[in-house]
């Protein structure tokens, strides 16, 4: 647990030097590193997401996790936790931006190939490389975000510590499975769903990317399924 925890903490820190020295930073320019943030996060999206050796994993990855995600709508429950530490955590928000903060952070900082192959590595050899790099750029953008967005850039961590936290103590339960093929269509649907939210970030589209977030799992069997009945690829 140890790459988490360091993760966790750069996370709190960095959104606390954000909020700290936030008002320093003139709102424009604020507005143009978010834009530049948001372009960034989707370059880093298509990267990921380009990766695939196979693009009907991805599709039936990203439909069948779309379908259990409006099933259970994880977007809403992310909303009313969010709402809820809202209420806990800070009494005069004049700003009203502390559940979007939230949700849209935490999604950042749970998806993506660093967060589930970090928390792996970690749960399986120890190596805690890949989330000591994602710690650092993790504590950046949290400094950026929380002088944009406010506090609830912080709260991402408790997600955040539960998601990679959970990967890392199941890293050998799921060991047996997840061979390259496998991680690399994770990987990829992992990445469509990182350029979902630099689109949202950017204010293209409001795109539900935490009803999405099934898909990444999907794409286990998805691909056992596909190298063993030769399809796609």
């Amino acid at each position: 647990m140890l790459g988490t925890i360091v993760n966790s903490i750069a996370i709190i820190v960095g959104g606390l030097l954000g909020l700290l020295f936030g008002n320093s930073i003139p709102d424009k320019m604020k507005s143009t590193i978010l834009q530049g943030l948001g372009l960034s996060i989707i370059l880093i999206g298509m990267s990921m997401a380009l990766q695939t050796k196979n693009t009907l994993v991805v599709i039936g990855s990203m439909v069948i996790g779309g379908i259990i995600g409006e099933w259970i709508d994880i977007e809403k429950q992310l909303e009313r936790f969010g709402q809820w530490l809202e209420k806990a955590l800070v009494r005069n928000n004049h700003g009203g931006n502390f559940t979007k903060a939230f949700v849209s952070s935490s999604l950042i900082y749970c998806i993506g190939a660093m967060a589930i192959m970090g928390a792996l590595e970690s749960g399986l050899k120890g190596n805690h490389e890949i989330l000591f790099a994602k710690a650092m750029l993790d504590g950046i953008s949290a400094i950026v975000f929380a002088s944009s967005m406010g506090i609830g850039v912080i709260a991402s961590v408790i997600p955040v510590f539960i998601y990679q936290g959970g990967i890392t103590l199941s890293a050998g339960l799921l060991q047996g499975i997840l061979s390259t093929p496998v991680i690399t269509e994770m990987s990829a649907t992992g990445g469509l769903l990182i350029v979902g939210i630099g689109l949202t970030i950017l204010e293209i589209k409001e795109i539900k990317v935490g009803n999405l977030l099934p898909g990444i799992f999907i794409a286990i069997p998805l691909t056992i399924l596909s190298s063993y009945f030769k399809i796609g690829g």
